[in-house]
């Protein structure tokens, strides 16, 4: 008799990795960069003369750097699921798997940078704590989506 054991494991694994990279390099692009309501150190040390600036600037570097590495083994899973014959190619648990991982980038990372830490917040100033949990409640719903898709109810 032979067995057709299917697992989901190896592309939820590179969805979750995938979904930790994407959502740091949206942080960093988004907030740091583009909308520059942040930097990595900013509320430890405020980028307002150049040395500062510069210091934020290198330890962002360093984030785009970890946010670059979780993206390539999340590369390297998927190219590794994909030549197993065990592994099926589902669109809904890749999806999943990346909205679990980037729900759990915005969740630690708003739960210790930005609550347990304190080095710096979404957007600082008035109304900041509601950044910070609106932050911390995307990455909820993230994860929840993530659970959805990855584990479909049962019929």
């Amino acid at each position: 008799m032979v067995v057709n054991k299917q697992h989901d494991g190896p592309l939820i694994a590179a969805g979750i990795a995938l979904g930790v990279g994407l959502g740091g390099f949206v942080d960093g692009i988004l907030f740091h960069q583009l909308l520059q309501w942040h930097n990595m150190l900013s509320s430890r040390l405020p980028p307002d003369n150049l040395v500062a600036m510069k210091v934020n600037m290198m330890w962002d570097g360093l984030f785009h750097v970890l946010t670059w590495l979780m993206t390539v083994i999340g590369v390297a899973l998927l190219w590794r699921a994909g030549g197993r014959e065990d592994v099926p190619w589902r669109g809904r648990t890749l999806i999943g798997g990346i909205s679990l991982g980037w729900g759990l980038f915005n969740f630690v990372e708003g739960l210790v940078d930005h609550q347990i830490l304190g080095i710096h917040h979404v957007h600082p100033g008035a109304h900041e704590l509601a950044w910070d949990l609106g932050f911390l409640g995307s990455g909820l719903l993230g994860i929840a989506l993530g659970i959805a898709l990855v584990c479909p109810p049962r019929r």
